[in-house]
């Protein structure tokens, strides 16, 4: 399936730094507003539905044994466009 990239923003910061960003992510969430995404002259406003599907990853890639790797923890929100959706999982997420 194509993809068209709207935003992208990588940069080391430090473990405050990105939790005040996905913290002020959640508040808009919770308050059911927009997520405008900015950086530089790039920005992306975002209008995610009520019931957007909700995916966490925890990976460890690596290319070898030998290879240390490199691990990630993903958090990514789905949604049709035009859709509020209301599937039901099997189980709960919780996060420690």
């Amino acid at each position: 399936m194509p993809e068209d990239v709207l935003f992208k923003f990588e940069q080391e910061l430090s473990r405050d730094e990105i939790a005040a960003y996905l913290r002020a992510a959640a508040d808009n969430l919770e308050q059911g507003d927009d997520i405008t995404l900015s950086a530089g002259s790039d920005s992306v406003t975002m209008s995610p539905p009520a019931n957007p599907t909700f995916e966490i990853k925890a990976e460890h890639e690596y290319s070898d044994e030998s290879d240390p790797g490199e691990f990630s923890i993903e958090f990514e929100l789905e949604w049709k466009k035009g859709a509020d959706t209301d599937d039901s999982a099997d189980g709960s997420l919780q996060i420690e």
